[in-house]
């Protein structure tokens, strides 16, 4: 039996995640605030063959996160593989956000994700076993206007991860540590994240349906690595940082600006999910089903790297002794 840990599981990529992850012999906790939506998705793990454990916390109380580790340990046993999924965001220009919630991105989506990994590291490490696995952003290299916090969180998160995978190596410890950065994905967190947009947030395109970030994370899971970088969109903004950032800043100043708005009016009366969980199971999908792709060419490549590279040095190989054998029949052919 596995036992997996899965934070922010009650809706969107984490939601995708434990439908994922839910096989017979898998043990599944699920943790995040709302139980309503929990006992939905540990219905749908439990009707998969898998077991499923539910653990109403919200990831910003570090103590919390911790009880809920010591709790999934006591039903399940020792955690095999901790996923950090858990966000929450804010549409807005740094102007009009305030200070609470910069303070409340922060707790969730970067705090968060260090109470998951310390509360999976001191049940890991003695034990010099286990794979946690940070659910990251194409953001967290390069930020886009209108969405600083997250952006701003998500980036801490690769600070952190980083120093982390320094001190493990240091250790020779055998816990690994894998970050997984996602493109644009179609959740429901463009319909209750907090707005202050004149109209309706959407991802900034191309856009990918949940499912297939959730593939990538299971094969993450499994096959650790340093990074993996979902799509070539996460691929080319990430790149695009490193080679010309001057020029992208002025690109997205306009590209992501009304990129991430629809031409529909934002309903201000609308509740939001930046304190509280909003009511109701919207799963995993949000509403751009009709421009979402479910499948990726640069994604599997990504997550099948080490195969293509053994292929393309075979290939090249190949090439090289077709090469030398056609030169050295040459060269016996003119004596």
């Amino acid at each position: 039996m596995t036992t997996v840990v899965v934070t922010g599981a009650s809706a969107g990529v984490g939601r995708a995640v434990v439908r994922r992850f839910a096989r017979p012999g898998i043990r599944l906790a699920l943790i995040a605030r709302g139980r309503e939506r929990l006992e939905r998705a540990a219905g749908e793990v439990r009707a998969a063959g898998a077991e499923a454990l539910v653990l109403p916390v919200d990831v910003a109380d570090a103590a919390a996160v911790d009880d809920a580790a010591a709790r999934t340990e006591a039903a399940f046993g020792p955690i095999d593989v901790w996923i950090n999924a858990a966000m929450v965001t804010v549409f807005a220009p740094v102007a009009e956000m305030t200070a609470g919630e910069y303070r409340r991105v922060t707790e969730v989506t970067y705090l968060g994700c260090v109470h998951g990994t310390l509360a999976a590291l001191q049940r890991m490490k003695p034990r010099d076993r286990g794979t946690i696995v940070q659910v990251g952003s194409a953001l967290a290299y390069r930020s886009i206007p209108l969405q600083s916090a997250y952006c701003a969180a998500k980036s801490a998160i690769v600070g952190f991860t980083d120093s982390l995978r320094c001190e493990l190596i240091h250790d020779r410890s055998d816990v690994r540590l894998t970050v997984v950065h996602l493109p644009a994905v179609d959740t429901p967190q463009f319909d209750w994240a907090r707005s202050k947009m004149p109209r309706r947030p959407q991802p900034l395109p191309p856009i990918f349906e949940p499912e297939l970030i959730a593939d990538a994370v299971h094969h993450a899971a499994w096959h650790p690595r340093r990074e993996y970088w979902l799509g070539w969109s996460a691929a080319k903004a990430i790149l695009a940082q490193k080679v010309a950032p001057g020029i992208a800043d002025h690109l997205l100043a306009h590209r992501a600006w009304d990129g991430q708005m629809t031409d529909e009016p934002r309903n201000a009366d609308r509740p939001d999910n930046l304190f509280e969980p909003v009511a109701g199971d919207q799963g995993a999908r949000g509403r751009f089903a009709d421009r979402a792709s479910t499948t990726s060419p640069a994604i599997w490549s990504s997550e099948h790297r080490t195969l293509l590279l053994g292929l393309a040095g075979m290939v090249l190989a190949g090439t090289a002794l077709a090469v030398f054998t056609a030169r050295a029949a040459s060269r016996r052919a003119i004596r």
